[in-house]
């Protein structure tokens, strides 16, 4: 326990300090990448975040691996 509690904060200080440069790139807001699909018609709105779930699904898939080792 008290080695996930290093890490993500370790992640969230750089997370933090890295914040200026990360907000400049094009994919600043998770949900917004190429590839989700977003469909508007009249009077109805559907969104779903494909890319955006294979992404978090490789992060979080990489940090268990990692922690597991």
């Amino acid at each position: 326990m008290q080695r996930l509690l290093l890490i993500l904060g370790a992640v969230l200080l750089a997370a933090g300090a890295a914040w200026p440069w990360l907000s400049k790139l094009p994919f600043d807001r998770l949900g917004r990448l190429p590839g989700d699909i977003h469909i508007v018609r009249d009077g109805f709105s559907f969104y779903l975040p494909v890319t955006t779930c294979i992404l978090v699904s490789v992060v979080i898939s990489v940090v268990i691996w990692l922690l597991r080792r």
